[in-house]
């Protein structure tokens, strides 16, 4: 849990805690802010999309960007990993984020993040 308290008011942004599984099953983690994070109305690809992000990180590796806008795979990322909750058109609440690893393999162990965006009072607040 991530809470960034200020003169804005707070953000607390819950993420999933450990998860395990075997290889060959699938496996979602969650994300979830209790203020709608901030959604871009401009552009094509980005149109209506909250920005929520995924990273991995592997021990003493650099992170590496998964999902953007959340739920637009990063260039050269497998199609295994698919985000969730980015768009109201398919459900998205601006609340609930989630990313899924459909056949999960050994070298996927490590440590997953959720990067939110949110526009405050007109001041962009980050949690992670």
């Amino acid at each position: 849990m991530v809470v960034n308290r200020g003169s804005l008011g707070e953000v607390v942004v819950t993420q999933t805690p450990d998860k395990s599984a075997q290889p060959g099953q699938s496996v979602t983690f969650a994300c979830k802010s209790n203020t709608v994070l901030y959604r871009y109305e401009h552009g094509t690809l980005s149109k209506g999309r909250y920005y929520t992000s995924w990273y991995f990180q592997k021990a003493g590796e650099v992170m590496k960007l998964l999902i953007y806008y959340s739920d637009e795979r990063n260039s050269g990322v497998s199609s295994k990993f698919s985000g969730g909750g980015g768009h109201p058109s398919s459900g998205g609440n601006g609340l609930d984020f989630s990313l899924t690893i459909s056949g999960v393999q050994a070298e996927d162990a490590g440590d997953y993040y959720c990067l939110m965006l949110h526009q405050i009072s007109g001041n962009w607040v980050f949690t992670q």
